[in-house]
């Protein structure tokens, strides 16, 4: 032990603290955790060594290596126990092979406090490192104290100290492996309240902070004497808590400690032992209580829970020595909640992904057996059939598309990639659109839908796509949550600087428990067998999100089961135009199909056979002359022959891909005429770059219905001309 003087005159004891190991990199890692603490950190690289330094010097704490060539940990542990002045000295031993209980039982007869496991967590090995410093700092300050009073008074308190941090480390040691026996959080809770009484309690308070995924009551109380288990503070303490449970929030929201010793006013704020910040705390003179301390338990920089600790009257008081063992286990405590906690998102996640994929697989079954019974049909060569075959195969993979199309759209928003073309977008027609999107699922259940357009015209800044397809998606929802012959209405007003849109229903309502979680990814009300009417559970999700977007906010309304549901929506209003203005047509809505002026030459490349000749099928019905191939090659090679105005290349295909395909006609001489349109499955920023750079006009993301490709061609007709 060293003295170091500090700028006020005050003279510091310094422990010291001896590190012993083999290799120079753990001694590196061991003096980055530990120098912090502010103590003496010495060095030794074997057994012999380490026997050296414990002869010329005293150690608040040794930390061993078990695995060193010759003279291993346990042989040096052997010979420093042997010697009076090192006897009782803590030893943590730091091993790799945790498993070995040989080793360790022959370690903790020779008098080790602790084995910790390597790779060593910073936090635990400062933690525990730091109790043996206080510990011995304050031994050595009884035994200056005992000094001055006489070498009988001084061995005395040197024997209790040691007596104490002994006790102290083998608490702490069984307090470690008792938490560390359940990743349940609700058994991680009850050990942690039962570990305290009697040691350091009479009775130990667990509160759990607020959390919707815990499974666990939000108190654990329990008493000595025989009392055990209690159901709350009351039972214990009687009458009325409400002063100990203020206390408990203040404690949870400041994340400092507050005590209460009565007999020694001043001990709490005095004690250096625990530098935490700590607060005071007055006990009414009604209870059985003499003692309390309160503790924060924060793990990841934030409050998991808080602990109360009491003490009845005429009994013991929180001194330093309690309060630092205390608090020791209020920070393992911290973890272990925060690992099951941890480990109950972990089993959450991938239950909610096993049922994602259970949905997933149950929508994509669903179209698939009409389109495989709709072939059948093609087949009969029977009109009828023939006729509903194409109606039920246009319906199943229109379905089949907007489930592709609504996770792609989670993913984008989730990844910040999707791409709002922001503009000014009439309300009115914005509600057409959503409302005609819907309404033949909305008739087949014979719902009455009921829409209130705002009085005047009013316009909002967004992307008139989007926020159809907000409002379609909260129409859909109320339609499959509402039974057949129910009521929907949709309405829009103005209210000061916002348009608000609300979206009501009679149907099944939505429990108080699912209102906070309703926007989330793949949650759905229900089970999957009990959802009649499908879906992936993304489609409020993407609501929350794009409505997020557009600078607007979403909120949910409902009394429970069976009372209907509703989804307000708000965006802010378009100020910068005149009132009153006569609303934009989107350009959806102002497209119109033209009748082509020539019949143009268009070359379709695509290694999917059944798609290329479709689609050179669709073309054709449109009046123009088509060439398809199935390759890169044969497309460059069909380009120099056909001389065509239009080409669909896809990217990724064989033998030559669709962007060297394309790079490879715009070398021609005839290069430049061609508007040449990339036609693929991605559709994200960076492939549209990469299809501009390789020369593309346009970027169209599969599939494309074929009123689509025919407004398409329409626009694109004066650069074919």
């Amino acid at each position: 032990m060293s003295r170091i003087a500090k700028s006020d005159g005050e003279v510091r004891e310094r422990a010291n603290i001896l590190l012993v190991d083999d290799r120079p990199d753990k001694h590196v890692v061991y003096r980055s955790i530990l120098e912090e603490l502010g103590q003496n950190l010495v060095s030794a690289r074997s057994g012999e060594e380490a026997l050296r330094e414990v002869l010329k010097n005293e150690f608040a704490v040794i930390l061993l290596d078990v695995n060193m060539p010759g003279m291993d940990g346990l042989e040096t542990a052997a010979m420093i126990r042997g010697r009076k002045r090192s006897a009782h000295v803590p030893i943590i031993f730091i091993t790799a092979d945790y498993g070995d209980e040989i080793r360790m039982a022959r370690g903790y007869s020779l008098g080790a406090v602790d084995f910790m496991v390597s790779p060593i967590v910073p936090e635990i090995l400062r933690t525990k490192v730091k109790v043996f410093v206080d510990l011995y700092l304050l031994a050595q300050l009884a035994k200056q104290q005992a000094r001055e009073r006489g070498q009988l008074a001084a061995e005395r308190t040197a024997r209790a100290a040691a007596e104490r941090a002994n006790e102290a480390s083998a608490f702490l040691a069984r307090a470690s492996a008792a938490l560390a026996g359940s990743l349940n959080l609700g058994a991680t809770s009850r050990e942690l309240v039962r570990l305290v009484v009697p040691f350091l309690a009479d009775v130990g308070v667990l509160t759990i902070a607020a959390n919707d995924d815990f499974e666990a009551k939000g108190e654990v109380v329990w008493a000595g004497d025989g009392i055990g288990d209690l159901p709350d503070i009351e039972a214990y303490a009687g009458g009325d808590c409400r002063w100990w449970r203020e206390a408990i929030e203040r404690v949870g929201a400041s994340g400092k400690r507050e005590i209460s010793n009565p007999s020694e006013p001043s001990a709490a704020a005095n004690d250096t032992a625990y530098s935490a910040p700590v607060g005071t705390l007055r006990i009414p003179a009604n209870t059985k209580l003499g003692s309390l301390a309160i503790l924060p338990m924060i793990a990841r920089g934030r409050t998991v829970g808080v602990l109360s600790l009491g003490l009845a009257q005429s009994r013991r008081t929180y001194d330093a020595h309690l309060l630092s063992i205390a608090a020791d286990l209020a920070d393992r405590g911290a973890i272990a909640m925060d690992n099951a906690l941890l480990y109950k998102e972990m089993r959450d996640q991938d239950r909610r992904k096993n049922e994602f994929l259970a949905m997933l697989s149950h929508e994509l079954r669903n179209p698939l057996a009409p389109i495989t019974n709709a072939v059948h049909m093609l087949g009969t060569g029977d009109a009828a059939k023939v006729e509903w075959a194409r109606d039920v195969l246009d319906r199943q993979v229109k379905q089949l598309c907007r489930l592709v199309d609504d996770l792609l759209d989670v993913s984008r928003i989730t990844h910040g990639k999707i791409e709002l073309r922001f503009e000014a977008v009439d309300v009115a027609a914005v509600i057409d659109v959503a409302v005609e999107t819907v309404r033949p699922f909305i008739d087949a259940r014979s719902h009455v839908l009921t829409v209130t357009p705002p009085a005047q015209p009013v316009r909002v800044r967004g992307d008139f796509a989007r926020l159809a397809q907000v409002l379609a998606n909260l129409l859909n929802n109320a339609a499959k949550y509402t039974a057949d012959g129910g009521r929907i209405s949709l309405s829009a007003d103005r209210e000061g600087t916002e348009i608000v849109f609300r979206v009501r229903d009679s149907g099944m309502g939505i429990p108080k428990e699912a209102l906070g979680s309703i926007f989330e990814p793949f949650r759905q009300l229900g089970q999957a067998i009990d959802r009649p009417q499908g879906g992936l559970g993304v489609g409020l999700t993407l609501v929350k999100r794009l409505v997020d977007k557009h600078g607007g906010a979403v909120e949910v309304r409902s009394d429970g089961h069976e009372t209907g549901s509703e989804f307000v929506v708000r965006l802010p209003l378009l100020v910068d135009v005149a009132e009153g203005a006569p609303p934009e047509l989107h350009v959806a809505d102002a497209a119109r199909i033209v009748p082509p002026r020539r019949r143009r030459r268009i070359l379709v490349a695509d290694d999917n056979i059944d798609l290329a000749t479709s689609m050179g099928l669709l073309l054709e019905l449109m009046g123009n002359e088509v060439r398809v191939t199935h390759d890169g090659m044969a497309a460059v090679a069909a380009d120099a022959e056909f001389r065509p105005d239009v080409v669909f290349l896809d990217i990724g295909m064989g033998k030559l891909n669709g962007l060297d395909a394309c790079r490879h006609i715009r070398r021609k001489p005839w290069g430049k005429e061609p508007v040449i349109v990339a036609l693929t499955g991605w559709g994200q920023a960076e492939d549209k770059n990469r299809s501009r750079e390789a020369g593309f006009d346009h970027h169209l993301v599969k599939p494309i219905e074929p009123a689509v490709l025919q407004r398409f061609l329409a626009e694109i007709e004066p650069q074919t001309a």
